[in-house]
C-alpha cells in the first residue's frame, strides 16, 4: 500500500524536523523544541490546506508561496540541514522527493495567488 502525496509530504517534513532540532537544539528525548514543534504543526497545516491536494507539487517548485516569510526561512533552513542527510536515514523519502520535485505542475491562473497564514 502506498501513501498519498500528502502523507508522504508530512512524513518527509517530519523526518526532517526532528533530526534538525535534535542536533541544533538539543530537546528532552523525542520531544521537539517549541519552535521545531510549532513549525511542524504550521507545515502540517499548509500541507493540509494546499489547494492542490494530492497534486501538491514541490514546495520549492510551487508557483504559490503560502508560508509565513519567518516559516519559510524556518523551513528553508532545516531542508539545507536535513536534505542532505535524508539520503542515509530515509533514502525512500529521499529519493521519492527527489522525484516530486523534478515533476512539472500546472501554474495557476492569472490572478489566483497564494493565501498566506
Amino acid at each position: 500500500m502506498s501513501m498519498g502525496r500528502i502523507d508522504r509530504e508530512r512524513t518527509t517534513i517530519e523526518a526532517m524536523i526532528r533530526p534538525y532540532c535534535r542536533r541544533h537544539h538539543d530537546p528532552q528525548g523525542d520531544v521537539l523544541c517549541p519552535c521545531c514543534q510549532e513549525l511542524l504543526e504550521y507545515a502540517f497545516g499548509r500541507t493540509k490546506a494546499c489547494r492542490f491536494g494530492e497534486d501538491k507539487p514541490a514546495c520549492a517548485k510551487c508557483a504559490i508561496h503560502c508560508y509565513k516569510p519567518d516559516m519559510r526561512t524556518a523551513i528553508i533552513e532545516v531542508m539545507r540541514w536535513s536534505g542532505p542527510r535524508m539520503l542515509w536515514c530515509h533514502p525512500y523519502l529521499a529519493i521519492r522527493h527527489l522525484f516530486d520535485s523534478m515533476k512539472l505542475y500546472p501554474r495557476p491562473s492569472d490572478g489566483e495567488s497564494g493565501s498566506r497564514g
